[in-house]
């Protein structure tokens, strides 16, 4: 069976509920118009949360920050797009009274519905789906909280690109914004090598509560060997972190070669001063 692409937007909403308020928002449907055929899909609810500090994305596990589910209903969760047709599916949400303050996260997951088609009397169900995520931060008491616990560039690389990580704990109760700063120089030349006119050298990361997420970015366009001046900023929850290094950036095989060229120059020195100690020795003895 020919696979389906199609697109979905937006692929994160971040939104303000209060207990007892009924929201309303929509996420988009797009069968891209190189697409060859119509496209069924359908939109279900999941519980969102992430697993371990490399945050593993679970949409499966109920608990208590995913109560959301229960609390979405959408409008029309199945259709049908012919190719270049887009379509807006509306959900609700109904915020209960008493609702607890706080991060409450779910994601509305569009499936490619071909449940109904026969490939050779078989029933055939294709796996792609895309989802939505939506962070929503229930008003009340929230606590922002947590720390940097890491900011780590490294002194010494031996490939390109290079990798910059962090690691940044959030202990409140609902998810907020990491924002990262990049820059990075060529130490010899000078040459701004970040930010450059297609990436300003900015990233933002959510941090979902009660976590610890570790961030790992690669650093490209950098010479094969070489030294470059590279500073990462983070900023979470009023705290600024500075972490600022020169990399020396050389390769195994240059290393081998610089070793090999040492060797043989330690070789020459050598035989160059036995030699001389040889020819002085015989004319000593004249």
């Amino acid at each position: 069976m020919e696979e389906r692409m199609f697109t979905l937007t937006p692929m994160n909403q971040d939104i303000e509920l209060k207990a007892g308020q009924t929201y309303t928002g929509s996420i988009t449907v797009v069968n891209p118009s190189d697409a060859t055929e119509d496209f069924s899909y359908k939109v279900s609810v999941n519980p969102f949360s992430v697993i371990g500090s490399e945050y593993n994305v679970d949409l499966a596990t109920e608990y208590n920050r995913s109560m959301m589910t229960k609390w979405i209903t959408i409008a029309e969760p199945t259709g049908t797009l012919k190719p270049n047709e887009s379509r807006q599916v509306e959900f609700t949400i109904n915020v209960p009274e008493g609702a607890p303050a706080g991060g409450q996260y779910a994601a509305l997951t569009v499936t490619a519905d071909n449940s109904g088609e026969d490939g050779g009397g078989l029933s055939v169900q294709s796996v792609l789906e895309m989802a939505s995520v939506i962070y929503a931060k229930v008003a009340g008491e929230t606590i922002h909280q947590g720390k940097i616990l890491q900011n780590n560039v490294p002194s010494f690389a031996t490939t390109t690109p290079v990798i910059l990580s962090a690691e940044i704990e959030n202990t409140g109760n609902v998810h907020d914004y990491a924002n990262y700063t990049i820059t990075v120089t060529d130490v010899f030349t000078g040459q701004v090598i970040l930010p450059t006119a297609e990436n300003d050298g900015h990233y933002s990361e959510v941090i979902m509560p009660e976590t610890t997420y570790h961030s790992e970015r690669e650093v490209s366009n950098l010479p094969a060997i070489g030294v470059v001046k590279v500073s990462q900023t983070i900023r979470f929850n009023g705290e600024v972190s500075v972490q600022e290094n020169n990399i020396v950036i050389c390769p195994v095989w240059f290393m081998v070669l610089v070793l090999l060229t040492l060797a043989a120059l330690i070789t020459t020195i050598v035989l160059i001063i036995k030699k001389h100690r040889r020819h002085k020795k015989e004319l000593s003895a004249i």
